[in-house]
């Protein structure tokens, strides 16, 4: 099974406790490539991700896209989104970002 939460780094500490980094994103501008889908039961970032960018790990593009709260996947049906489809640059972006 595929870990959502690939992109975040888990590093020890100096007294040996397991921490994660902070991470940024990047904003993501809208492009005229993008698409729009309104969400039905089942939809969640995660699984939305994994239709759109084939990796559940990418969940947070959808997130930062559409200005989603942190703390959940779950999104309510009938909501529009937005699906960034300028993956290249944002993962660009996000790398630069964080390395």
């Amino acid at each position: 099974m595929e870990n959502r939460y690939a992109n975040i780094k888990i590093k020890k500490n100096n007294i040996r406790k397991t921490v994660t980094n902070s991470v940024l994103y990047p904003p993501i501008l809208k492009n005229a490539q993008d698409i729009y889908i309104i969400t039905t039961v089942g939809d969640r970032m995660d699984t939305l991700a994994k239709k759109y960018y084939g990796q559940v790990s990418k969940y947070w593009i959808i997130a930062e896209a559409n200005a989603i709260g942190k703390g959940t996947l779950d999104i309510p049906i009938g909501t529009q989104l937005r699906i960034p489809k300028d993956l290249f640059k944002i993962q660009q972006d996000f790398q630069n970002l964080n390395s």
